[in-house]
């Protein structure tokens, strides 16, 4: 497989019609395919975009010119997503999807696929893969956070879905998603903890390991972003992530109003922000950022004493972490989901339990200066060695590979027996 490769990947939400992490990693993986010469195509859906946000993005992303993006969209609209969201099936919009998918790709990959529907899985030809970003496959909510509250345990999917306000999936319930699963060669998840934890809800498929990635030569493609007063006198500790309720960081407003060491610096949008800005009380000592661009975010990484990831979900990984490793700086992380795991590994930060342990390591941290470059310099040899994009696509590449040959191998035997 020494040739160029043509790619495509599914996903539900890309730049600038995204929100969160899934749209940003298909981004960049397909950026750093094409910059290596490969061809990608990307379709997802500008309907579901519009139907979440209420509205057009304001940001603008760039691709490189061998990525072709499809936005798929249909005269019905919002009704689109419904629809599917409801039956599993991508109506309004399956002759668009068709008309790409009857190419013949090299690798066919699926992302967050959530209103494309489990039916899109039976499209396409080539070696199959599907990233599990979320717990979508496992959970209508995506999340793993029941009733909005807590990391999910035991399931009450039905109820969960009408604490959330959303109409129940009845596909779920009749073995769509099962039998589309079928199509998938493997499924890939960035965690260890992912990976058990869809073991432990009964996805019964094949399941690899395979962490994201972080660029260390990352530019910043949205150029929409508004610049900021960056620097500080006073030391600072940092949030950066969606700002809602499973994030965790109504959490350490009551330890930062009264924490008068260092601040709290927040880098994120979303529909919590009222909420955490009513609990900071206008607090001097707790700062909101807003959208940070990821040039500016790479100063403001730099500059802080840690990275705090107080998570109250399942997190399938802790991209923020990799993110922060690659400048040097450490990381204090809930002992919860896949965030222990990147700590174990590297080296490079503190876990804790309680609210007492979280002050404790922020005093060392502050007080004990080598003792935060040293955890710092290990987080950062660990990202040079598992989470930069040569070394994930060195497994990504093997992976296909062993695929491709697996699936050779298996026309062969067809053929002669």
């Amino acid at each position: 497989m020494d040739r160029p490769l043509h790619f495509f990947m599914v996903t539900t939400f890309y730049p600038p019609y995204s929100f969160g992490g899934d749209g940003i990693f298909v981004h960049r993986l397909s950026n750093e395919l094409a910059r290596r010469g490969h061809r990608v195509d990307v379709i997802h859906c500008r309907d579901a975009y519009r139907w979440v946000a209420g509205r057009e993005p304001s940001d603008r992303y760039d691709d490189h010119p061998n990525v072709t993006v499809h936005g798929v969209k249909s005269s019905f609209g919002p009704l689109s997503p419904l629809a599917t969201q409801q039956t599993g099936f991508p109506f309004f919009k399956s002759a668009s999807l068709a008309r790409v998918l009857e190419q013949r790709f090299d690798v066919v990959h699926y992302h967050n696929i959530s209103l494309l529907g489990p039916k899109i899985l039976e499209y396409g030809r080539g070696v199959k893969l599907y990233t599990m970003h979320e717990y979508w496959l496992i959970c209508p909510t995506h999340v793993l956070f029941r009733f909005n509250r807590a990391a999910c345990i035991k399931p009450h999917c039905f109820l969960c879905m009408l604490t959330y306000k959303r109409p129940p999936q009845w596909w779920r319930y009749f073995g769509l998603l099962k039998a589309a699963a079928r199509h998938i060669d493997t499924f890939i998840a960035p965690s260890r903890f992912s990976k058990e934890k869809h073991r432990q809800m009964e996805l019964a498929a094949p399941i690899v390991h395979l962490p994201h990635f972080f660029p260390s030569d990352a530019d910043d493609s949205a150029s929409s972003a508004r610049p900021f007063d960056s620097e500080s006198s006073n030391p600072y500790f940092l949030f950066v992530g969606r700002l809602e309720r499973l994030k965790g960081l109504q959490t350490l407003m009551p330890i930062f109003r009264a924490h008068g060491k260092a601040q709290l610096w927040i880098a994120g949008t979303g529909s919590y922000e009222p909420q955490l800005r009513h609990l900071a009380g206008g607090n001097a000592n707790i700062r909101f950022l807003g959208y940070v661009s990821e040039r500016e975010l790479r100063h403001v990484y730099r500059q802080a004493v840690a990275l705090i990831v107080p998570s109250i979900c399942f997190e399938t990984f802790g991209q923020v972490i990799i993110e922060a490793f690659s400048e040097k700086t450490p990381a204090v992380v809930r002992n919860l989901g896949a965030m222990p795991e990147i700590i174990e590994e590297s080296g490079g930060g503190i876990t804790y339990d309680s609210d007492a342990e979280l002050m404790a390591a922020m005093d060392r941290l502050l007080t004990d200066p080598p003792h935060r470059r040293a955890l710092g310099f290990s987080g950062y040899e660990a990202y040079l060695r598992n989470w930069t994009a040569e070394a994930h696509l060195q497994r990504y590449f093997h992976l296909i590979h062993e695929i491709a040959a697996a699936k050779a191998d298996r026309q062969l035997r067809r053929a002669g027996g």
